[in-house]
């Protein structure tokens, strides 16, 4: 949420010059995400990877993002696409490190400083904060989109709500093309 300061003389002020420039940029994102999700000539998980790129790329704190998707019968997280350093964090139970306990809880998840969460796994010595966001279908949660940083207190609900609508037009493309988690386990 962004709080507009307007002067006496209703001129526009730097907090309103920086709040407009953020709005365009969300919207800009979703567009592309959503260019990238409508294109045909590729898979979903290269659109998938193409999304990882872009949120990278544009958000200058989102030092890694990943989307996980959900093995609901082995009870684990499985990573499909990211962009950012590799990671040894392939298979993530349910209820560890902050991707398994989102995938219990099904709700979002903003860490300002890693180091203080006990259940907390460490993919990069780097990274500082982390939010996390399930992705639903159908009303269950199947997978989610996991963002590092390697600034503490990186992510606001500003990147929440950028990261929701991210979750929901994978969600309706995954629906629109009958998709099913079947195709990632």
């Amino acid at each position: 949420m962004y709080f507009l300061l307007k002067k006496r003389d209703n001129s526009l002020n730097i907090f309103d010059i920086l709040a407009k420039k953020k709005l365009i940029a969300f919207s800009d994102i979703l567009t592309r995400v959503k260019t990238i999700l409508n294109k045909d000539s590729i898979t979903f998980k290269d659109s998938l990877f193409k999304i990882c790129k872009l949120l990278k790329s544009e958000s200058p704190s989102y030092d890694w993002v990943g989307f996980y998707f959900a093995n609901h019968k082995e009870k684990v997280l499985i990573l499909e696409s990211y962009a950012g350093n590799p990671t040894d964090h392939i298979k993530i139970p349910f209820g560890k490190g902050i991707c398994g306990q989102v995938a219990v809880s099904n709700k979002n998840f903003i860490v300002p400083n890693v180091c203080d969460q006990q259940n907390y796994i460490s993919c990069n010595i780097n990274v500082k904060s982390e939010v996390v966001v399930p992705i639903f279908l159908k009303g269950s949660n199947i997978g989610q989109i996991d963002v590092d940083s390697n600034s503490l207190n990186s992510f606001s609900e500003r990147d929440v709500k950028l990261l929701e609508s991210v979750c929901e037009l994978i969600s309706v493309k995954m629906k629109k093309s009958k998709i099913t988690m079947y195709e990632f386990n």
